[in-house]
């Protein structure tokens, strides 16, 4: 019985330790689809920093809430073009749904032939409610800028068309550097940077 006590308590100090030592911590427990999405969005991003340029900010991760409204911004890029939200979806198989859906329907056939239907949510839809929110959240702290959002999906597999979808990494850096209403000025992003850290 001694034994036993000895060998529970040796393994969850080993599982602290690696937990505590890994890239992945947090994750040992997580369910499958958390630890899929989290992979997604380190992909994502460092697909994105392939295109960053000198004067270019990277924000992951970022958690902001307006009016009790929160959201989390897995990528915000700031430069003198604009403020940017790259959300990035991991969604595998086939995809069912229009632009405006709140939500899609995803299939997957697995290796033994059986089709699984999901529901999942539509990212244009939740990069939409992320503008509204990073907008009015930049705002209240009177920096008034103009947001653009976009969903980025690993697999390539949108069933739409949209302006808000980027297939590519050529996509992201034409959308990122691209002149568009006007100029941030740079004590505008340095006050930017300041309320995503």
């Amino acid at each position: 019985m001694i034994y036993l006590v000895i060998g529970i308590i040796a393994l969850v100090v080993i599982i602290v330790i690696v937990a505590k030592n890994s890239d992945f911590t947090g994750t040992i427990f997580e369910p499958e689809y958390k630890r899929v999405g989290r992979y997604g969005e380190t992909i994502a991003s460092n697909i994105i920093r392939q295109v960053l340029r000198e004067d270019d900010y990277l924000f992951t991760n970022v958690s902001i809430s307006y009016e009790g409204k929160p959201t989390e911004l897995d990528n915000v890029v700031v430069n003198k073009y604009g403020v940017f939200i790259i959300e990035v979806k991991n969604y595998t198989g086939f995809i069912v749904g229009d632009e405006d859906d709140y939500e899609w329907q995803k299939y997957k056939k697995t290796d033994a032939g059986n089709t699984y239907e999901k529901t999942v949510k539509n990212p244009i839809k939740q990069v939409k409610r992320q503008i509204y929110i990073l907008a009015h959240y930049l705002d209240y702290y009177e920096t008034r800028v103009w947001v653009n959002g976009y969903a980025m999906l690993l697999h390539g597999n949108s069933p739409v068309e949209s302006a808000y979808i980027l297939n590519s990494m050529a996509d992201i850096d034409l959308t990122i550097h691209t002149p568009g209403r006007n100029y941030l000025a740079a004590n505008t992003v340095e006050k930017i940077k300041q309320l995503l850290y």
